[in-house]
C-alpha cells in the first residue's frame, strides 16, 4: 500500500492483481479535442493516463541526468584518461 501526500488530501493506492489502482480526478481539457477524441472513439481517461506516465518517465530520466551529471562527467573523464578495463579484448 502506497500512501501519496499533496497539501491538502492525503491518498491511499493499493495494487490490484499487479495492476495499479486507478483514482477518479478532473481534469481540464479542450472541447474541440475532447469532441475530436470522442468522435474517433479515444478512450481519454486511457490517453490521459498513458501521455501522462510517458511525461512522468522523462522527467524522471531528466532529473536523474541532472542529479548525477557530476558523477557522469567524472566518469567519462576517468575513461577518457585511462580507458576501459576491457580495452584489451574489444575487437574494434
Amino acid at each position: 500500500m502506497a500512501t501519496i501526500r499533496d497539501s491538502s488530501r492525503k491518498y491511499t493506492a493499493t495494487k490490484v492483481a499487479g495492476k495499479p489502482t486507478k483514482k477518479a480526478t478532473n481534469v481540464t481539457l479542450s472541447t474541440d479535442v475532447i469532441k475530436d477524441a470522442r468522435s474517433l472513439g479515444i478512450n481519454i481517461s486511457q490517453a490521459c493516463d498513458e501521455f501522462l506516465r510517458e511525461l512522468v518517465g522523462r522527467e524522471k530520466a531528466r532529473r536523474w541526468k541532472e542529479d548525477h551529471a557530476d558523477y557522469i562527467k567524472r566518469s567519462n573523464q576517468i575513461l577518457e584518461e585511462e580507458g576501459s578495463a576491457l580495452d584489451q579484448w574489444r575487437s574494434f
